[in-house]
């Protein structure tokens, strides 16, 4: 008996991807939103999985620019093309751009609130809690391969401790670390001879 092919997903709606990125841009402050995109778009929504986000992220990182409008502008084309870019950035930009107006003209109003120091210390303490959380399910995946630790090893001592620029790390090392994982890909597509 012919099984039926699994029904494709049904695409997400611009305006599903508008609010989630207009909700994502008008509550972050101070980093921390390619984590909450994981969190929503991966763990909650299920629109991408790890590998895709994260082979995302991983571009986004390497491009000129912020990373947060990158992964915008990525996740847009993976689940809408052009026009979903479009809306995805548009809608992480359009709160923060109102937002910045409203404190630009009230900043010296609101720092002499009682507690504003400490709800915005609060805010940053989060994003860092949700980009540790990513970084740790980045990892999670890394250290399964011996290459992918001693790429990893390799690149923090290089940039972190030694303080080497950037662009020629990455020309030593992305190399490796895109042939190890072609590799491993390999690996996993071959089937064994019957």
């Amino acid at each position: 008996m012919m099984q039926k092919p699994a029904t494709p997903p049904a695409p997400v709606s611009l305006f599903a991807l508008y609010k989630l990125f207009f909700v994502v841009g008008i509550c972050s402050f101070g980093g921390g939103l390619t984590a909450w995109f994981h969190r929503e778009i991966v763990l909650v929504r299920h629109w991408m999985t790890d590998d895709e986000f994260f082979s995302g992220y991983s571009l986004a990182q390497v491009l000129p620019g912020v990373n947060s409008t990158n992964m915008a502008v990525y996740i847009g084309q993976h689940l809408r093309g052009a026009i979903g870019s479009a809306t995805a950035l548009a809608a992480l930009l359009t709160g923060p751009f109102f937002v910045v107006i409203a404190a630009a003209v009230t900043y010296n109003r609101l720092v002499e609130l009682p507690g504003f120091a400490a709800a915005t210390a609060g805010i940053a303490t989060a994003a860092v809690r949700m980009i540790f959380r990513m970084g740790m399910t980045s990892a999670d995946r890394s250290l399964r391969h011996l290459l992918s630790v001693i790429v990893l090893i390799a690149t923090f001592v290089a940039i972190g401790i030694m303080q080497w620029p950037l662009v020629p790390v990455l020309a030593v090392l992305a190399p490796l670390s895109i042939a190890a994982c072609w590799r491993r890909a390999g690996d996993k597509t071959e089937t064994p001879a019957p």
